[in-house]
């Protein structure tokens, strides 16, 4: 098995001083790599009994669990029953599967012959996974009964795909002549009778992962990882979730999402911590907080979503003493969120994080370094990020700017962990690596100490009377108010300030819409934020619009401002 970073065991494996860490860590990735074989496996080898993977069902109940030895056993016989199929090394195949021990046989089954899984989120319509098995080329998809319904109502041509299989598929799917997952993997054997797999089947540079990106203005892109994105996220396990050996891992995230590769692949399995996965329906903080004591959670992450709604709750009637260290990532988590957390909890800190599909975690904040509430931290060691202005050059100080990621002098010196290209899409990948740089498409600001502070995407920071204004400082403003569960800012176009600033507020529990209270959020905003950031218009509604990785689609509130009328009031 091929060499690579490993955690000293002697010590907590998270930093014990920033910059001497960022100064030493510089991860290396053998031209032989495959993370399957070379982190799940070997750990399977080196501590078969140590749990590595918990999966319960909606009410906190166990439904599986896997030893290291056990889930690198179940991974080969995924991938002996795809190669038994047809499928080859290269080939792309669509997932969409629930929270379920299937999902992780799927995916690292696929990487484990050189196939690459294309991961989607179990909230895709027909037409959705229509586009992507079409675009993506998939030769091969595999879902639930569900999904098989949905894929069976895409209205595509799709010719590439050759392979239907389904997870409990259910009579329905049994008819149309799917395979079912679970009797594939149960034919294709273990041991010594079974058929052989490659010792090291894939090098370093070869594609690991599709990702398609969140598509808040157009059709989703198609992002391509290689191996070498799995050894990756050793940085994010290590430095930003800050496991050790033996933790209790929980990322909160729909199976589709970039995030589940982020919170439970192939960081987690490094750092030998078990990944807890748990098959939920809406999230509600009764069930959330209590199986964060019944399943024994010390590392916690979650959505900025998620944090609000549960800092709604008392948090004072739960045991959370177990939970040692809690992060967030998705958008920036408002400091009226980061104090509520912490004083409902008795000292728990979030630990806001930044990245994107084509990321690792590039931005964090670490418990070695004070945490300045609303900054995304400083960057995660093995990353160079900076703010650079409309030259190239690195921004001033307190200066809006591009957030951008060096790429190093030669390709060998690229960040581990950065997406390889935008898929047939020449365009994008001129815009986004320039330079010298890859360009992350999102604004922030740097302080005078490093921290890097959130400003929006290109498209979501406002223009009003000369001023710059990034949505996330007057969100953070208006949540801070008593009766404010959620908002979200954008521009409205204006003929005297090109601009002005309207927000969208989802009430809080025994709060009702009127002027009376509009009047008082504006002033509330006011008070906190510079004036000429003030929200000059507020719209009431029942839910924000999100994608389907929980980023609020601000896109489409511009448009309901453009219309005439809120959609969601």
């Amino acid at each position: 098995m091929s060499e690579h970073p490993r955690p000293d065991r002697s010590a907590p494996p998270n930093m014990s001083s920033y910059e001497q860490t960022r100064a030493a860590y510089a991860p290396v990735v053998p031209e032989r790599f495959n993370p399957v074989v070379d982190i799940v496996e070997r750990w399977g080898l080196e501590a078969p009994d140590d749990l590595a993977l918990v999966s319960l069902g909606p009410a906190g109940e166990t439904v599986a669990e896997h030893t290291a030895a056990q889930l690198a056993e179940l991974a080969r016989r995924a991938g002996r029953a795809l190669l038994a199929l047809g499928v080859e090394p290269g080939d792309r195949i669509f997932v969409m599967l629930p929270r379920v021990p299937a999902w992780y046989a799927a995916m690292l089954g696929a990487i484990r012959i050189g196939a690459v899984p294309m991961p989607g989120t179990n909230q895709l319509t027909a037409r959705d996974i229509g586009y992507r098995i079409e675009a993506g080329g998939a030769v091969a998809a595999i879902t639930s009964a569900e999904g098989a319904a949905k894929l069976g109502a895409a209205d595509r041509d799709m010719p590439t795909l050759r392979h239907r299989i389904a997870w409990e598929p259910g009579a329905a799917a049994t008819a149309a002549g799917w395979h079912d997952f679970d009797a594939l993997i149960d034919a294709a054997g273990d041991g010594d009778g079974a058929s052989p797999l490659p010792g090291s089947p894939t090098a370093k540079d070869d594609p690991l992962l599709l990702f398609f990106t969140s598509g808040t203005v157009s059709y989703p892109k198609m992002v391509i990882h290689s191996q070498g994105y799995g050894l990756g996220h050793v940085s994010t396990a290590r430095f930003w979730h800050d496991l050790r050996p033996g933790d209790r891992h929980w990322t909160v995230t729909d199976t589709g999402w970039a995030k589940a590769a982020w919170g439970g692949l192939f960081g987690q399995f490094h750092e030998r911590a078990t990944n807890v996965q748990v098959a939920l329906g809406k999230p509600d903080a009764d069930t959330i907080l209590r199986l964060l004591k019944d399943a024994r959670i010390t590392s916690f992450c979650a959505p900025p979503t998620l944090y609000r709604l549960l800092v709604q709750a008392d948090l004072s009637a739960y045991d959370l003493s177990g939970l040692r260290h809690c992060t967030s990532a998705g958008e920036p988590l408002n400091p009226e969120v980061i104090r509520a957390w912490r004083e409902g909890t008795g000292g728990l800190t979030v630990y806001d994080g930044y990245g994107q599909s084509e990321t690792t975690v590039l931005v964090a904040n670490y418990r070695t370094m004070d945490v300045r509430p609303g900054s995304m931290g400083k960057p995660v060691p093995g990353w160079t990020v900076d703010v650079l202005d409309e030259s190239g050059a690195p921004a001033p100080d307190d200066t809006v700017g591009a957030i951008a990621v060096k790429l190093g002098a030669t390709p060998q010196e690229r960040p581990v962990g950065l997406f390889t290209e935008y898929v047939d899409d020449p365009d994008a990948n001129r815009g986004a690596f320039r330079d010298g740089w890859y360009y992350t498409g999102d604004k922030a600001w740097r302080d005078g100490d490093g921290y890097l502070w959130f400003e929006g995407r290109d498209d979501d920071v406002i223009t009003s009377s000369a001023y710059r204004i990034g949505p996330f400082e007057v969100e953070s403003a208006l949540i801070e108010h008593p009766a404010v569960m959620e908002a979200a800012v954008v521009g409205k176009d204006d003929p005297e300030r090109t601009q002005i600033v309207c927000a969208f507020v989802v009430l809080a529990a025994g709060y009702e819409a009127g002027d009376e209270l509009s009047a008082e959020l504006k002033r509330h905003a006011k008070e906190l934020t510079a004036p000429y950031k003030y929200p000059r218009e507020i719209h009431f509604v029942t839910e924000l619009p999100k994608t389907v990785s929980g980023k609020i689609r601000r896109s489409e509130l511009r448009g309901w401002l453009r219309d005439g009328a809120p959609a969601g009031a």
